[in-house]
């Protein structure tokens, strides 16, 4: 008789990453996608491949965790009995996604009363997946697999930072991302969930941004704290509800961009 193991946390993970890739794929880059904007007074686009992917997901999780609540971008929140709750964002930066561009990405977290305490970063098109957290720090993608650790850098002057601004924030988040990145070595805009995925790989130091939800950092989160790297509000609180994040590579960055930011 074969005997069958039960499925861990992170195989749940990579089945939901799994299933939301063979959702999106067939509908990017096509020239016949429509996208809805759900703002009024602005643009926050959603398409078929959002919703689709996060069903799929949410169908994973019917058949492995039932027990488990659910945080979806499109679809909400759902309790559960466990005092677990798997926060999903079936396509972080839709709005690249209707451009065209490769840098977003399927987040998907899961989190207890203190925070979320694994993560995936998922790039369908790329085909990377980055995985953080019960004792994982992986990017699987077209080199294999590999470690992933936080850079070593010092000093605000030798470091890259990324970031959505100015396209989300207000003009006092925007002051304040500026009076950081004055002082670094690059600034490079735009690129959503994968700013993140690529300071836990090592790429670069810093990604600040602000007006975020619960769902577009808490997958960032224990994917970075995973790598060695610091993840908190502007304060220096936590940041796992959204809001502002300050994203470092490690202590020394975080304390130095912490000092400027705390201000606005």
């Amino acid at each position: 008789m074969t005997q069958t193991h039960a499925l861990t946390d992170l195989d749940i993970a990579h089945l939901m990453a799994d299933a939301a890739r063979a959702a999106i794929l067939p509908h990017f880059r096509r020239p016949d996608l429509d996208a809805e904007n759900k703002l009024d007074g602005g643009f926050d686009p959603v398409t078929v491949a959002d919703r689709a992917a996060e069903k799929a997901m949410r169908a994973v999780l019917a058949a492995h965790r039932p027990e488990d609540g659910i945080w979806g971008e499109e679809f909400g929140q759902s309790p559960g009995a466990s005092g677990r709750t798997w926060v999903l964002d079936p396509i972080d930066g839709t709005r690249g996604f209707i451009s065209g561009t490769p840098t977003w990405g399927v987040l998907i977290a899961l989190s207890d009363e203190n925070g979320p305490f694994m993560g995936v970063i998922d790039q369908p098109y790329i085909g990377e997946r980055f995985a953080g957290g019960l004792e994982v720090a992986q990017v699987t993608g077209p080199h294999g697999t590999r470690p992933l650790a936080t850079r070593s850098t010092k000093t605000l002057d030798e470091a890259m930072v990324f970031t959505t601004f100015p396209e989300v924030g207000s003009a006092q988040d925007q002051a304040g991302f500026q009076a950081v990145a004055g002082k670094t070595r690059l600034t490079r805009y735009g690129m959503d969930c994968y700013a993140y995925a690529l300071l836990a790989a090592g790429q670069v130091d810093l990604v600040i941004e602000a007006g975020l939800n619960a769902y577009d950092i808490q997958a960032p989160i224990a994917v970075i704290q995973a790598a060695g790297g610091i993840v908190t509000d502007w304060q220096g609180g936590p940041a796992h509800q959204g809001g502002r994040a300050l994203a470092a590579a490690n202590a020394d960055l975080h304390a130095a961009a912490l000092n400027i930011l705390k201000d606005f």
